[in-house]
């Protein structure tokens, strides 16, 4: 799955995350309503919060929230445009 940077809205750790009631249930409506995907089957250790249309979307990721921060900042180093 491909997320541009610039749709990107948050990179949150799951384990840090889903301890709030609140986050708990807003990822619950998000699932709700068809706008959970997940990168893998991999257990999760990261979900990304990104815009899609004119809403939002969550992608649940088996990758470290440092390790997407890294992969966006490698790609904004030469000039890509940035897909997590």
């Amino acid at each position: 799955m491909n997320i541009r940077t610039k749709d990107i809205i948050g990179i949150f750790d799951t384990d840090n995350a889903t301890r709030s009631a609140l986050t708990k249930k807003f990822l619950k409506k998000a699932e709700l309503s068809g706008s959970v995907e997940a990168a893998a089957e991999e257990i999760p250790k990261s979900f990304i919060l990104y815009r899609a249309g004119l809403g939002y979307a969550v992608c649940f990721s088996p990758l470290s929230v440092s390790s997407l921060y890294r992969r966006i900042k490698v790609n904004k180093s030469f000039g890509q445009r940035g897909n997590v």
